[in-house]
Order: C-alpha cells, then structure tokens, then sequence
C-alpha cells in the first residue's frame, strides 16, 4: 500500500507537468506594482488570508484530534469491528463524501459561500459528537455516515471563497499560505488525541475535542466573514 501511495504521487507529478499556461492568472488580471509591500507574495489580500489561514489552522486542528485512522480505531476499540468491516464502512463514508460534494457548488450559488461552508459543516459536527454516543454500531455508523454526507461541502466552497476574495496575482500566494496553515494544525493535535485514545476511559475524548472545536470554528468563521462577499455575489446584489 506504501508504494502504491508513492505511485500514485509520481503520476500526481506527472500530470501537473502537462497542465496548460491557461491556469495561471492572464497578464491582463495581474497588477502592477503598486506600493504596497509584500510578503510571502501578498500585497491587499495579506489581511483577508491572514484571518482565513488563522481559522483554517483551527479546523485543521480540530479535525486532527479524530483522522480516519483515529476513527477506526475507535471503532474497532469500541465495537471490536474487523478491518475488514472497518474499510468497507470507510469505502461507504467516503464515497458519500465524494458524491455530496459535488452539490456544493449548486448549493453555494444559491445561498452564498460562506452559508454553504457554515450551514453544512455545522451540522455534520453535531453528528460527529453523536457518534460516540451511540449504543450500538449500527446507530454509530449511521451517525458517521451521515456526517459524511455534509462535512465536505466546505471543502470546495472553501478553496473557492479563497480564491475570489483575493486579487487574483495573489491567488497562488493564498493557496499555498492557508494550506500551509491547515497541515500545521492538523499536525499538532494528533499528539494530544493518540493519547487519550490510549486509554479507553477516554476513547471517545478526541471526538468531541474535534466537533466542540469545529463548531467554534464555524461560528467565527460565519461572523467574520459573512459580509465579505466575492465579487460575483456582489454582481448579484
């Protein structure tokens, strides 16, 4: 599976040599010079992605207390569930990810970005705390495969917020600074989670650390933003 893993990082590099010159910024969109002073290649926008990279980072954070793996071995510690059964319950939570994903995009241009990142990701922490509650494996995988089937919408509507609420020279700079901060998040908690997973008084710690957090986050994230619109949606009035 390691070596698949890095097989498939290969053909990743591969194919992002063959990607055309048309997916950079036209010259037309990009700015001079004007002034202002930059860092790590952000004039205008160095506000705006630096708040968006401090609560992406808290995300981050959040969902590194419970990562997949964490999950399955919480399932596996908990209802003694097979690996077997495990990635065949994972194969199904992920695969509702994927295919709700792709409603996101109908779902923000109707109600907003930021409505579609908030209005989905909170309930699907609510369902992420659930989880552990539950009595018994069918309920506790229901739980999980519900929440899977809201806690990626963000994903999308989030890399777009990024992208349209900063000059567009600066959008490479955004990506690469706000995905900077996620991976530091979501590398620190893992430390504290694997602990109290280690004990299984505590088993089920991580998962409402994860969903509290995530929450906090969506509600910062709703009130900070909300009144900065891109600028299509501000076409729309």
């Amino acid at each position: 599976m390691v070596v698949v893993y890095a097989a498939i990082g290969l053909v990743m590099a591969v194919l992002a040599t063959r990607l055309s010159p048309d997916i950079e910024v036209p010259a037309a969109e990009a700015r001079p010079d004007d002034g202002i002073a930059r860092r790590l290649g952000l004039g205008q926008s160095r506000s705006v992605v630096l708040r968006l990279s401090a609560l992406f980072s808290l995300d981050a954070f959040a969902g590194g207390f419970i990562p997949q793996s964490l999950m399955a071995y919480w399932f596996a510690l908990h209802f003694g569930v097979s690996p077997a059964t495990l990635g065949a319950i994972f194969f199904a939570a992920n695969l509702l990810a994927a295919v709700s994903s792709r409603s996101a995009a109908r779902i923000a241009a109707r109600i907003g970005l930021i409505e579609t990142m908030v209005f989905t990701h909170l309930p699907s922490n609510v369902l992420l705390i659930l989880v552990p509650l539950m009595p018994t494996l069918p309920l506790a995988v229901l739980m999980l495969l519900l929440r899977f089937t809201l806690s990626q919408m963000d994903v999308p509507t989030r890399q777009s917020y990024v992208m349209a609420v900063v000059d567009p020279d600066e959008r490479s700079a955004a990506a690469g600074i706000t995905g900077v901060a996620r991976t530091t998040g979501a590398a620190i908690s893992p430390t504290f989670s694997s602990v109290l997973m280690a004990s299984v008084g505590y088993a089920a710690v991580p998962f409402y650390l994860a969903g509290g957090l995530k929450i906090v986050y969506d509600l910062l994230m709703y009130r900070e933003f909300r009144a900065v619109k891109p600028p299509e949606a501000q076409a729309r009035g």
